[in-house]
């Protein structure tokens, strides 16, 4: 009998959340985030960058301390850019990082405005590639590969981008909603295809500038499922984020458990609601929020 697919959360407080305006953490606060989401039982923590010099002791230190401390199972995973060289950097500096996201944009507007003519659609998949082979070789036991403004990208490249990584390595692939573009029902569409097409678990990273940000989660979630495959919404607690916020970690998690239509999917069993109430607060008190 086939295992039904699950919904597992990967909070980007530590690293996408402290993109909001005005917003700072100590790396105190960041550990003590790391600590409180692993308590809720979330599976993930994205705790930061490895190639920024500043985070280094404070990663290299969580990394340690979930070692030693077998209470800590979240994993904690760097975000870094689909380059090898930014892989072997980061490896360099913290050792012991065995969870990565790759991250480098897909769409036909980033490609023409960001790259400006260094990179076209061929040479980001070699580059990807490359650096995913390049972070196996270093001992990661887990990439997610990041397709930056999947939203608008073209549907044909991002499975051809998909299925690419998955050659390479990756574990599941990150759908970006990095503009906050999509509805739930443009979000659904793809993600369903895009998971029946390329056969990995697909993560959802969405923004809140129409307002859509749960909504559009959801709806990824249950495309991917229904497609056959497990499913990872990107959150952050109380909804921070750069611009108008992520997906806020505990109504993310309110709407799979509760939201009409969403009974038969099958929620992470780690997660702890009782919890909620003390992470929130503590955010709201570490962000001045």
């Amino acid at each position: 009998m086939n295992k039904k697919p699950k919904i597992l959360v990967i909070d980007v407080t530590n690293r996408d959340g402290v993109q909001t305006s005005r917003i700072c953490l100590s790396k105190l606060q960041k550990t003590m985030l790391n600590i409180y989401l692993n308590e809720m039982g979330v599976f993930q923590s994205e705790f930061g960058f490895p190639l920024t010099r500043h985070e280094t002791n404070y990663l290299n230190a969580n990394l340690e301390l979930a070692k030693k401390d077998p209470s800590l199972k979240i994993r904690l995973s760097g975000w870094l850019r689909a380059t090898r060289d930014d892989v072997r950097n980061a490896f360099k500096l913290v050792p012991h990082l065995k969870y990565l996201n790759l991250s480098i944009s897909t769409s036909d507007q980033m490609i023409a405005n960001k790259f400006k003519g260094k990179l076209d659609h061929a040479s980001i998949i070699k580059e990807m590639q490359e650096a995913v082979r390049e972070a196996k070789k270093s001992g990661a036991l887990s990439i997610g590969v990041n397709a930056e403004d999947a939203s608008r990208t073209k549907l044909d490249y991002l499975i051809e981008f998909s299925l690419s990584a998955k050659e390479a390595g990756a574990d599941r692939i990150r759908y970006c909603d990095t503009l906050g573009f999509d509805t739930p029902f443009s979000i659904y569409e793809r993600i369903k295809l895009l998971a029946e097409e390329v056969g990995l678990p697909v993560e959802i990273h969405c923004h809140n500038d129409l307002g859509l940000v749960v909504g559009n989660s959801i709806a990824g979630a249950k495309a991917a499922n229904d497609a056959g495959v497990d499913a990872f919404i990107n959150t952050c607690v109380n909804g921070m984020g750069e611009r108008a916020g992520n997906a806020d970690l505990v109504s993310v998690i309110l709407a799979i458990k509760y939201g009409s239509g969403m009974q038969d999917y099958v929620l992470d069993e780690r997660i702890d609601l009782k919890k909620s109430w003390k992470i929130c607060k503590y955010a709201s008190y570490a962000f001045g929020v």
